[in-house]
């Protein structure tokens, strides 16, 4: 699972993981408001995660419904990731991990804490789109379980382009 060992998520506020070649101290939480510089700084870094306003984050960090966290190393957040949920269907809308920290596991880590929540809250299916031309997260996401379900033209913008959508199914939660 790309260089990631990691518990079971257990749907606490925080969860210590062990990252293979992280340089110190990893742990995953959940999205607070305290997070939105770091976030949108990470978001505009990357420019194939979706760009959200800063207002989207300060209302998803008092949505409780919402399935966001960020992963930290040594107290600084390197990444995060977004999710919701109805009923048993459920989406990573949202993901991005500073280019400095990629290739090692942070990635991993908090999609594997965003899809253990969804479990343990009962989703049967997780769906998301990712950019045509982002053949690394494409792969990141096959090699996590999803497989390519369709194609949408002209979903994103800025620039113009198709959207991979890609499903993972989900088992249900042990214990």
């Amino acid at each position: 699972m790309c260089g990631v060992r990691m518990r079971k998520f257990s749907g606490r506020a925080e969860s210590r993981v062990g990252v293979d070649g992280a340089r110190g101290d990893v742990t995953v939480r959940r999205f607070h408001e305290g997070d939105v510089e770091a976030v949108l700084a990470i978001s505009a870094e990357s420019r194939e995660a979706a760009n959200w306003s800063r207002e989207s984050y300060e209302k998803l960090a008092i949505d409780e419904g919402a399935s966001a966290f960020v992963v930290e190393v040594d107290g600084k957040i390197s990444g995060f990731s977004v999710g919701r949920q109805v009923k048993d269907q459920a989406e990573v809308l949202n993901m991005a991990v500073r280019a400095d920290h990629r290739h090692k596991g942070e990635g991993s880590a908090l999609l594997s804490a965003v899809l253990d929540e969804f479990g343990l809250r009962g989703a049967k299916n997780v769906y998301l789109e990712v950019r045509e031309s982002n053949t690394r997260a494409i792969s990141f996401y096959e090699r996590h379980g999803f497989s390519r379900s369709g194609r949408r033209k002209g979903y994103y913008r800025a620039p113009d382009e198709a959207a991979v959508t890609m499903e993972r199914k989900l088992t249900a939660p042990i214990g």
